[in-house]
């Protein structure tokens, strides 16, 4: 009898032992476990989003390369004529409208950014840098069509008192539209890019007796080059794709624009202005679609290299 007992009691405690040398181990299993199916969530998420954009580049592709059925591409990208009444599809106009709006933009813009980062930085007191960072970071988030309300009721009639013209609308007040929304995006990451830059850097500068603007030029701006450059490509991917403000403030005019004061015409805004009163299955509704494609195709290749340029200053 008392064998038995102790034999029984030598299992019971080693099924305790068991069970708990046991338990780590599940727990270890199931961590694994979940860990594995987190991931393969992550992965089956980052491919549908991959998939959702190739599907919208494909659908854009295979409806728009269907324009030069009926149109040449030297006429596509060559022509000046947009008039769907005669079967004229020249996009060129446009494809000029878009980079001349950008490039514009980017001259205003980029000096003006980089003063406001240098100035948030470097010379203001931090009380005041705290309650500067917010409110341009505020002013990232107003919707487009505000900026452009505000360009067609006081920044127009401004440029049609200053200038004497008739009309106000143009490159010009697109260009002023589009600079004041893609400051706060530049200069803020321009900002944080400069404010990276270790300390040491400046130190040593100074320390070779060196001014504060000599500091600033020859050593924050070249060791912030690559995060300035990803600020300039966000700021000229929201530019080329900026539409409401800019169809409220370009005058929407299919012709060149050898006056910054002339109403001219982007793809964004031709493609908004048009696509309602267009049938689905035309030689129009096609070209639309193919600039679709090409606005699409641009902004991915910006975002590639604001990618890229992320990773160099990763190295750097």
């Amino acid at each position: 009898m008392l064998d038995t007992s102790s034999t029984a009691g030598q299992i019971d405690l080693g099924g305790s032992l068991l069970t708990g040398s046991g338990k780590p181990f599940d727990r270890k299993k199931r961590l694994f476990v979940m860990n594995r199916l987190f991931r393969y969530v992550c992965i089956a998420c980052a491919g549908f989003v991959c998939l959702i954009l190739f599907l919208i580049l494909l659908l854009m592709f295979r409806t728009g390369i269907l324009t030069f059925g009926d149109v040449s591409f030297s006429e596509f990208f060559l022509s000046t004529e947009w008039s769907p009444e005669t079967e004229q599809y020249g996009a060129l106009l446009f494809i000029f409208g878009t980079f001349a709006l950008t490039l514009l933009t980017l001259v205003i813009s980029v000096p003006l950014s980089l003063l406001i980062a240098v100035f948030l930085s470097t010379f203001v007191p931090s009380w005041l840098k705290n309650t500067l960072r917010p409110v341009m970071d505020l002013l990232v988030g107003i919707p487009s069509v505000v900026y452009g309300y505000l360009g067609l009721t006081v920044l127009i009639p401004l440029i049609r008192d200053v200038t004497g013209t008739g009309m106000g609308d143009g490159l010009l007040a697109a260009s002023l539209v589009l600079t004041i929304m893609v400051l706060p995006t530049i200069s803020r990451i321009s900002d944080d890019s400069i404010t990276a830059v270790p300390k040491k850097f400046s130190d040593a500068s100074y320390a070779l007796g060196a001014t504060r603007f000599q500091t600033v030029w020859k050593v924050l701006i070249p060791s912030a080059r690559s995060g300035i450059m990803y600020a300039v490509i966000l700021g000229m991917a929201r530019a080329i794709g900026e539409t409401m403000a800019v169809v409220m403030v370009i005058g929407n005019t299919p012709q060149f624009a050898d006056s910054l004061l002339k109403p001219t015409s982007v793809l964004t805004s031709n493609i908004v202005m048009q696509i309602a009163n267009v049938p689905f299955d035309s030689t129009w509704n096609y070209a639309l679609y193919f600039m679709g494609f090409l606005l699409l195709a641009i902004s991915l290749l910006m975002i590639v290299g604001v990618r890229w340029l992320q990773r160099k200053g990763a190295q750097q």
